[in-house]
């Protein structure tokens, strides 16, 4: 009997320094282990604020540079040529009518006929729409009330040197495929067509004027 004590004895020591050991060792690897990222009970502490992200996450770097808008110039009047003995100076084309179609269909075949024929075109630009209201009266009374609006669009093909033996050749061209409806006019570019590009703010105008007149 004493001998299966003392044997006893000795497993159980021997299993006690085994547990001891085996918990000291998972001591050293948990305590070796980083902290975790999250833990299961709540807490207001956010670990990964700490740690490095390595740049993960940005993409304002990954957008092209913004390359600041230039602005404009106020825009200058061109030069105005001359004419001479064998060429014209600078010429205004003016077409004009209610449908903004056609007059912008037929200001590009004068443009195209230009560069066939070798003349210079300055400038092709658009004029302010202008608005007409047509009145009608009635039939018993005086009173009078708008029947229709009416739109007129402008455009301009400015050209210039034109050759004087080429002029009737390309007046004849153009006034053969002139559309109904549309209006024509060939002159001499001014300064006045110039200022017309621009729309009038007449309430604008009369504040600087005030301006000016303080000063």
């Amino acid at each position: 009997m004493s001998l299966l004590i003392r044997q006893l004895q000795v497993s159980l020591t021997q299993q006690s320094i085994l547990t001891n050991q085996a918990s000291a060792l998972l001591q050293r690897v948990t305590s070796s282990l980083p902290a975790p990222l999250c833990r299961l009970a709540p807490t207001n502490e956010r670990h990964y604020r700490t740690m490095p992200t390595h740049g993960i996450g940005r993409w304002k770097y990954l957008l092209p540079k913004e390359v600041p808008r230039k602005k404009r110039d106020k825009l200058q009047m061109k030069p105005i040529r001359g004419s001479t003995a064998t060429e014209y100076g600078s010429l205004s084309v003016k077409v004009s009518g209610y449908d903004m179609t056609v007059v912008e269909h037929y200001s590009q075949y004068i443009h195209n006929l230009c560069n066939r024929l070798g003349v210079r075109v300055s400038e092709s630009y658009a004029l302010p729409t202008k608005s007409t209201e047509v009145m009608l009266m009635q039939e018993q009374g005086t009173k009078m009330y708008i029947d229709a609006l009416l739109k007129t669009h402008e455009r301009i093909v400015q050209i210039s040197s034109m050759n004087a033996t080429l002029c009737p050749t390309f007046m004849d061209v153009v006034l053969q495929n002139q559309p109904e409806g549309v209006q024509l006019s060939v002159k001499e570019h001014v300064e006045r067509d110039f200022l017309e590009r621009f729309k009038a703010r007449p309430q604008l105008e009369g504040l600087m004027a005030q301006v000016n007149q303080r000063d």
